[in-house]
């Protein structure tokens, strides 16, 4: 269900929804179930699909696993013991989440999901490259007026602000496509003891514990990795690119916010939202809507990285409990962000125009530099005063087409 005072939530989809992660978990304890009989830990008849570990779980059974979750702190406790009721006697049940604690399984779950957000986080991230070439592009040559700490500055373009906003985002984006998602498989305290002992191998049994784990992660898609259970770098590089992405769209979304209020006017948004009380008026929503995510998500990526800090032995009380919320909050609010600034950008309204007649409006002021860099130098002012302006937008719009060719 979208959130009601988080408006455009929607957008986000199932992307950590409850049961997106309940699901998440099945698929965990599926591929660690496959993976125990594939190194010959357990019999190949303790590996359970997903699909069977799903048919265990009634609609209603979301909200109970989450109201009983409180006993033992998270849900993975109420879930095994729902499945092994169901899968009874059998091998499957009897093996069922043999070697696994449950911050392995949380950690990984929230792997699979948040790996499954920043999948579309990228999507719109190349949506909005395309875009802002274009932009720069079509705009290298719109003169505009430069304004630094809101005063006017020195001439500049729209193709070359286009060019800073792509700069920002192709940031965002090499941070996203850098991230891996790593599973997590040490048991109760990462010493993969447990499985050592299930392998009847003793002190050998350390290869085919990572063995394992290495066959669960490329069931579940996610990188292999020795256990992680209090160095929490998997979670706090994912916060970290979420806020990236918010602080590129951010800055869009103020110089939108500032550019197209009525005395200005370079800009708008191409829907613009209405007032309940002033019919004249078009909001600049997506904008507004953008920027509250800027706002909330240093926030949200600071509680990561609290919690990193204060990691403590083998497992952290409280600090790892309070990742979980945090994480899902700044992920599901990324996507959502990055879904209205591909919208903000694709139907924004450039007035160059209007650009171009506030430059004029401008007089002298905006060339006072210009004529003393002149004196200095000993020379009558130039014809223009751009600079490398050219050069720099140029050096963006190849680096996106880079960036392209190194995706496609």
């Amino acid at each position: 269900m979208p959130d009601l005072l988080w408006p455009g939530d929607h957008h986000a989809g199932e992307i950590l929804t409850d049961a997106a992660v309940l699901d998440a978990l099945l698929q965990v304890e599926s591929a660690w179930s496959t993976a125990l009989g594939k190194v010959g830990i357990a019999p190949t008849e303790a590996g359970v699909t997903v699909g069977a570990l799903r048919d265990l779980i009634a609609d209603d059974d979301v909200e109970q696993i989450a109201v009983e979750a409180e006993s033992g702190g998270n849900p993975v406790i109420p879930l095994v013991r729902r499945l092994r009721d169901g899968l009874g006697s059998s091998t499957a049940g009897t093996w069922l989440h043999r070697g696994l604690t449950s911050q392995d399984v949380v950690d990984t779950a929230l792997m699979l999901c948040v790996a499954d957000g920043f999948d579309a986080v990228l999507v719109e991230l190349d949506a909005q490259a395309g875009t802002l070439v274009r932009l720069a592009g079509d705009h290298r040559h719109t003169g505009m007026v430069a304004r630094t700490l809101t005063q006017h500055a020195v001439p500049m373009t729209f193709g070359l602000k286009a060019a800073q906003w792509l700069h920002g985002v192709l940031d965002a984006r090499e941070q996203v496509a850098s991230l891996t998602f790593p599973v997590q498989m040490g048991g109760a305290a990462g010493t993969s003891a447990a499985v050592a002992e299930l392998s009847g191998r003793g002190a050998d049994a350390g290869p085919v514990a990572m063995q394992a784990g290495a066959i669960a992660a490329d069931i579940l898609g996610l990188a292999p990795l020795t256990p992680w259970h209090s160095v929490r770098t998997a979670v706090t590089r994912s916060g970290d690119a979420a806020v990236g992405c918010t602080d590129a769209w951010g800055h869009i979304a103020n110089d939108v916010l500032a550019l197209s209020r009525p005395e200005i006017d370079e800009l708008s948004e191409g829907s613009g939202g209405s007032s309940s009380t002033m019919p004249h008026k078009a909001n600049p929503v997506l904008s507004v809507l953008i920027r509250r995510a800027a706002l909330s998500a240093p926030m949200l990526g600071s509680t990561l990285h609290l919690a990193a800090a204060d990691a403590a032995e083998e497992r952290t009380a409280g600090a790892w409990h309070v990742e979980w919320d945090a994480l899902r909050t700044l992920v599901r609010r990324t996507v959502v962000a990055a879904r209205q600034t591909s919208l903000l950008i694709g139907e924004l309204d450039v007035r160059g125009d209007r650009m171009q007649a506030n430059l004029a409006g401008a007089g002298a002021s905006v060339r006072s530099e210009q004529e003393s860099m002149a004196t200095i130098a000993g020379h009558a002012p130039g014809s223009e005063y751009l600079g490398a302006t050219q050069q720099y937008i140029d050096a963006q719009l190849d680096r996106a087409r880079r960036v392209a060719t190194e995706g496609s």
